[in-house]
């Protein structure tokens, strides 16, 4: 029902729009009153209901403080300097009934969007919602940052399919990094250019892969600066503000249903709503009868209905661990505030897709336990459901609760089969040992260094075995091990990737506290972390003593091994068919189609970034263009912008706020370029994300 993938027919691009852009400095003043008067975002449908069936703060008090007895704040977005627009989603925009290209071209665009100038019918408002943060609760935390600006009726014509996946009939906006609201904490508001590009790229490309997901419409910098320590590193620096355009049915969250807890046995935290115990069912009421009406009109028992809402947000949650799992996706900061009560992807900060497979890959460097590592996220959802389970008690009964959550494992087990036979082809016959097969592929990727999304993309030129085929199956076979030989690391690369993270000392005084206070261990550390260091450091001490040529031989032979057994498998597949041609060309369809060709890799966001940082916003604008087809090869596309000498004048767009900044080079453009679908280049595994 909000399972938002791509419905909005043929994708456009917002390069097109560029010559626009470029226009917008020099729109004169005699026209500027008629551009204001027809801006288009000034034609929006505004209908605020959550604001009208919520509890609303009745203080106007702007300043950090404690919410009581309320899920929104009003709030007044704090105005950016010069803003203006580093790309728009025009997909994205078309949600909202809104013309890309007119936008762009609208001198009040980036002001509307960046929420430097109020929209008419716009309300805007900050949510209150609390978390547990790396499995302890945090009290109250909210909207530090967004800032609702109100709920946009749906445009006449929209895809019907989109209407059954958001029943509510309105699009909820948001504006990321507008300024201060009570829930801003210690921070100030704002997002600056880099993590803006990260949102809104990433929000774009899981719609397009057909993932659950909040939208983004449009990216705007500015002027405007605040000054940003990247690392924690003692090196701060000043960073243009920038603003992100998010869109989704709804964006409450698991954590909203947390400001009524009680004082938390471990941080001595409370909601601060504790105790308010008639918003939790009118929270309740307005989420099933807005954004689940099927369930609200079919269980007319209160208790009931309530189970049937808890059992579709586990559903939901479950199917979207295992798309992510099958995308090589790590959220990296999976907190209760950051799950949609929708089942969507939220909240895009220190993600990654994996590029060498390893299913301990943590993407946020802060996150020293890799309690959100990628093979952690099914289980740390399950987890996140018992604490909402918590929350909507007693609306949701304990019991009947923990019956739902003991449908988790099997529900989540089914959907990734499910996804994991087509991205391996199995289309016809479903066998126990698939799941085997899937197994022992991923264990192969993880001893050979596999890149995952290439790995998977190529197991599409593995073609089903047919009659008298036999005695060229050893050619077959090792056809097919050289072209998994080329997405596997290097002697060296695994050397690196397997040194501990951990100083020798600090892992043997570890070790000995383990076993002479295992209390005062269990405090500063954990059994699964030492376990990971010990393995890194056998793994390490194995490929010291060995070769490239060895290494290269050993992982022929584990690759031979499992394209044997899976060719096997696929002959099964052909049991039965009377056409093998149309079989196998529906199978390599369904496989390009599952398997992405091109993901936002860390190093291609990077490289948006710091071209955006000097001014050029043309790589943004293009990694959104090749992103908004994935499993699509597209000619002229396959490099950045800067290649080829000369492109990034016609196809990009130079950001005129600061005109020094233009002649900084870009240190992206100092690297020796690679194209967007291959493993990424030595320079990558230098990234850090926080």
């Amino acid at each position: 029902m909000a399972y938002l993938g791509p419905r909005l027919g043929p994708s456009r691009n917002f390069l097109s729009g560029v010559s626009v852009i470029r226009r917008l400095g020099s729109v004169g003043m005699d026209n500027m009153g008629l551009a204001m008067s027809r801006s288009p975002l000034e034609r929006l449908d505004f209908d605020n209901v959550a604001l009208r069936r919520l509890p609303l703060d009745p203080s106007d008090d702007q300043g950090v403080r404690q919410v009581k007895g309320a899920c929104f704040s009003r709030v007044k977005p704090q105005p950016l300097t010069n803003p203006r627009f580093v790309c728009v989603s025009l997909q994205g925009l078309a949600l909202l009934g809104l013309d890309g290209d007119e936008v762009v071209n609208d001198p009040l665009g980036p002001e509307y969007l960046s929420g430097s100038k109020v929209m008419p019918g716009s309300e805007p408002a900050a949510h209150c919602y609390c978390g547990h943060q790396f499995g302890h609760f945090a009290g109250q935390l909210g909207d530090g940052a967004a800032c609702y600006l109100g709920e946009v009726k749906v445009p006449p014509g929209q895809d019907p399919e989109l209407l059954r996946e958001n029943p509510s009939g309105r699009w909820e906006i948001q504006v990321k990094g507008a300024g201060l609201t009570p829930y801003s904490r210690q921070a100030d508001g704002r997002k600056v250019l880099r993590s803006s590009i990260r949102e809104f790229l990433c929000s774009e490309v899981m719609f397009f892969l057909g993932i659950p997901t909040t939208r983004a419409g449009s990216l705007v910098t500015s002027d405007s600066r605040v000054v940003r320590d990247i690392y924690y590193s003692g090196h701060p620096r000043h960073e243009r503000c920038s603003v992100v355009l998010r869109i989704a049915p709804t964006f409450l969250r698991f954590g909203s249903f947390e400001i009524f807890k009680q004082a938390d046995e471990l941080t001595g935290r409370q909601g601060p709503s504790y105790g308010r115990d008639e918003i939790r069912g009118q929270m309740m009421d307005y989420v099933i009868e807005m954004f689940y009406p099927e369930i609200q009109q079919n269980y007319p028992d209160r208790v009931e209905r309530n189970v049937a809402f808890f059992r579709e947000v586990t559903v939901r949650t479950a199917r979207l661990v295992a798309l992510w799992q099958c995308v090589g996706f790590c959220h990296g900061v999976l907190n209760t505030d950051n799950m949609s009560i929708l089942g969507l992807t939220l909240d895009y900060g220190p993600y990654g897709f994996i590029d060498r497979f390893d299913p301990d890959f943590i993407c946020n460097a802060s996150d020293n336990s890799g309690r959100y590592s990628y093979q952690a996220q099914p289980a740390i959802c399950r987890w996140n459901l018992v604490k909402l389970a918590e929350a909507l008690a007693p609306e949701l009964p304990p019991d009947r609760a923990e019956a739902v959550m003991d449908e988790y494992l099997d529900l989540y087990n089914g959907f990734y089969l499910e996804n994991m036979r087509k991205k391996l082809g199995l289309l016809k016959q479903h066998e126990p040992e698939d799941e085997i097969l899937v197994t022992e592929l991923l264990r192969t990727m993880h001893n050979t260094g596999a890149d995952f999304t290439n790995t998977f993309r190529t197991l599409s030129q593995i073609s089903c075995p047919t009659e008298g085929e036999s005695r060229e199956e050893e050619d077959h076979v090792k056809k097919a091990t050289d072209l998994f030989l080329e997405q596997c690391a290097s002697l060296d690369e695994l050397k690196a990737a397997n040194q501990p993270s951990m100083d020798p000392r600090e892992l043997a005084m570890l070790l000995s506290m383990a076993q002479s206070n295992p209390g005062l261990f269990q405090m500063i550390s954990d059994r699964a972390t030492i376990g990971r260091q010990l393995d890194r450091l056998s793994k390490l001490k194995d490929l010291m003593e060995t070769s490239q040529e060895a290494l290269k031989a050993k992982h022929a032979e584990e690759w031979s091994h499992w394209i044997t057994r899976y060719r096997k498998r696929l002959a099964r597949e052909l049991e039965g068919q009377s056409d093998v041609q149309a079989l196998q060309e529906e199978r390599v369809r369904v496989m390009n189609s599952t398997n992405p060709r091109v993901i936002l890799r860390n190093y291609i966001a990077q490289n948006a970034i710091e071209a955006a940082e000097v001014g050029d916003f043309s790589e943004v604008q293009r990694v959104l263009k090749v992103l908004e087809k994935p499993f699509s090869s597209q000619p002229g596309l396959e490099f950045p912008a800067w290649v080829g000498g000369g492109e990034t004048a016609r196809l990009g767009e130079r950001d005129e706020g600061e005109e020094h900044q233009q002649e900084m080079p870009s240190t992206s453009t100092a690297r020796s370029p690679v194209p967007y679908d291959s493993k990424p280049p030595a320079w990558a595994t230098k990234i850090c994300v926080t």
